[in-house]
């Protein structure tokens, strides 16, 4: 099984190939013109229009770095086209970047890749602390009607490497506005790796991921947004550290009590690296902040691997918010992780509930354009 620190080489591996093509003097395609480093989107000196900048990491476009690009994209509707290469930085977008759209030129997400490796527990510079779970995070994305095309969100944060450190929360991207929409991206982490928020408690964030992957060990999707997750992939990862399960859980959702909707997973797919049965499906988030939340989490036409415990797949995250007072239930999975052993711990909507749970009802009238 690979260890933590290959799957770190394994996170650069893609990007460095794909930012060689794009740097090298690549072979020519069937016309006989050579590889452009932003594909079909256009360059510096031929804009697709007056709204977008290039990310290039050797020069070749607007910018080098991602952060430099957000700063100089002011005002609404602004497009990024990002070079393969790998950024290494943190960004945070503003929430009034609104109607913000970031492309991956290449057509494999695994060529463009934002990644860092601060923690929760990590000592920020100026003295003033740790980051805590969200200022660990490798991007920040604040604005409503943002959108990511095959773009990696990494954090390669490892514990093997910090072992001291017991803040272990390490977030590859927090998610904040509504209206925010992936198509085949990749979140990698392994603690708290896809944040999926809101700006507020009391508002509501839609979110809408597509044709994904997500991988992790601890409460690796997370978050109190309104979010769907459609023909994606989730992977459980090994943990070194551990030698018993569970190893860890899936998703976390800290829904708000008044939001009637909190993470749908449909037609998607969980794996593991792990051994049969070491993972837990989710448990509920009631976070501090809001000790009234009532977590909800709806999985259903979806595969679930050997990895998933399938007599106790669900568990608390705290003694006093059983997993049974929240909003969890499943519909028509699959899977060895899916067989309902006891039927008491696997809740089960009716075909008549289900009708209500779908991407349509989530996300109301908004259409994510794929």
């Amino acid at each position: 099984m690979p260890s933590h620190l290959s799957r770190r080489n394994v996170l650069l591996a893609g990007a460095a190939a794909g930012s060689a093509l794009a740097l090298s003097a690549a072979p020519a395609h069937a016309h006989g013109r050579p590889r452009r480093p932003f594909g079909c989107y256009g360059s510096p000196s031929a804009r697709l229009t007056s709204t977008t900048l290039y990310v290039h990491p050797r020069g070749a476009g607007d910018f080098t770095g991602l952060q430099a690009a957000v700063d100089a994209a002011t005002g609404t509707g602004r497009t990024l086209v990002i070079a393969p290469g790998v950024y290494r930085e943190t960004v945070s977008v503003p929430a009034d970047r609104t109607g913000m759209t970031w492309i991956g030129a290449s057509e494999d997400p695994r060529d463009v890749v934002v990644v860092f490796d601060n923690a929760a527990g990590t000592p920020k510079p100026d003295g003033s602390g740790t980051y805590g779970t969200s200022g660990s995070a490798t991007t920040t994305l604040r604005p409503d009607g943002f959108t990511a095309r095959r773009i990696t969100f990494a954090n390669d944060w490892l514990r093997a490497d910090h072992p001291g450190v017991s803040g272990t929360q390490a977030v590859a991207v927090k998610v904040m506005g509504d209206r925010s929409a992936f198509f085949d991206c990749r979140f990698l982490g392994h603690q708290d790796t896809l944040y999926a928020d809101s700006a507020s408690l009391d508002t509501v964030a839609r979110q809408y991921f597509a044709r994904c992957y997500a991988e992790g060990d601890v409460d690796f999707v997370f978050g109190r947004a309104t979010a769907v997750f459609e023909d994606c992939d989730f992977r459980t990862l090994i943990r070194p550290d551990l030698t018993s399960a569970p190893f860890g859980f899936v998703f976390a959702p800290s829904t708000a009590v008044a939001n009637p909707r909190g993470f749908l997973v449909t037609r998607s797919r969980i794996s593991s690296e792990a051994p049969d049965g070491f993972y837990k499906l989710a448990r509920p988030w009631v976070p501090s902040s809001d000790p009234t939340a009532r977590p909800m989490l709806t999985v259903r036409d979806t595969h679930l691997g050997a990895g998933i415990d399938a007599v106790a797949p669900y568990t608390n995250m705290a003694s006093g918010h059983p997993w049974q007072d929240q909003r969890f239930a499943e519909y028509r999975n699959t899977g060895p992780g899916a067989v309902v052993t006891v039927p008491a711990n696997r809740p089960q909507l009716t075909p008549a509930q289900a009708a209500a749970h779908t991407r349509q009802a989530w996300l109301g009238d908004w259409r994510p354009q794929a």
